[in-house]
């Protein structure tokens, strides 16, 4: 590892260059021969939705697993169109250096909705992470049901990603540093594959949100092989580093 940290800095920074300066379907080409690879599978249905929607239409919302901070980043190289991604616990360096339009939310409920609502009621394309924090492991931990809330429809995307030497995320150490170690990698695999719409919990009674929620959860595992858990986000910190996360 100590050998390949002066070549894993330079690979970081080519990286990072590629992924300001280029435009999508130029980047992935360009960071093929740097070791990122990148696999896009869309249903049908989504296929169909897509060609279909207009520019002044309501945007689209995406709920992903959560398996690295690039997860929103190789869903827009994916879709090829402008994405905003909704954060919580983001550095602001990381939010700074995104390549991508972020929003940070504040995790009041009511206000989340209604900035959530405002950037799909202007025609963007929003990407929410319901687990809230990025889970190495093949299970997912529990979708927070506030995204359910605020649209009729929702395509979950089933994101994985494969590394060769750093995880890139961390549980008690600087979290502006996951970029750095991720880009690091040799090499890096990602699949993201967009599945068939689910009817959002807008209007409907007070439980729906939940079930939405945990279908959207179901779903995206099966698509995995993976396992839905009721794990959340502090019992994941709890667990690794003996805190809830907050000081992050």
């Amino acid at each position: 590892m100590f050998v390949w940290l002066p070549f894993g800095l330079a690979l970081a920074l080519v990286r990072a260059i590629v992924f300001f300066t280029a435009p999508p379907q130029i980047a992935l080409t360009i960071l093929c021969f740097f070791g990122m690879h990148l696999r896009v599978c869309k249903s049908k249905a989504f296929s169909k939705l897509a060609a279909k929607k207009k520019p002044l239409d309501k945007g689209i919302l995406y709920a992903c697993n959560h398996k690295t901070l690039f997860d929103p980043v190789f869903i827009y190289y994916g879709l090829g169109t402008p994405l905003t991604a909704v954060t919580y616990g983001l550095s602001r360096v990381s939010e700074a250096v995104s390549v991508i339009e972020t929003v940070r939310l504040t995790r009041n409920r009511v206000c989340d909705s209604e900035l959530m609502c405002r950037v799909l009621g202007q025609g963007g394309d929003l990407v929410v992470c319901p687990e809230g924090t990025t889970c190495r492991e093949p299970y997912l931990l529990r979708f927070s049901p506030l995204f359910a809330e605020v649209s009729e429809e929702i395509f979950p995307v089933a994101v994985e990603c494969c590394v060769s030497m750093f995880y890139g995320t961390t549980a008690g150490g600087s979290k502006w540093m996951d970029p750095v170690f991720f880009l690091m990698n040799p090499r890096v695999a990602y699949g993201v594959r967009f599945l068939d719409a689910v009817r959002g919990g807008v209007g409907g009674d007070g439980d729906s949100r939940f079930v939405v929620a945990n279908l959207v959860q179901y779903e995206i595992a099966k698509a995995l092989g993976f396992t839905c858990t009721k794990l959340t986000r502090k019992d994941k910190y709890f667990m690794l580093a003996g805190n809830d996360g907050n000081y992050l």
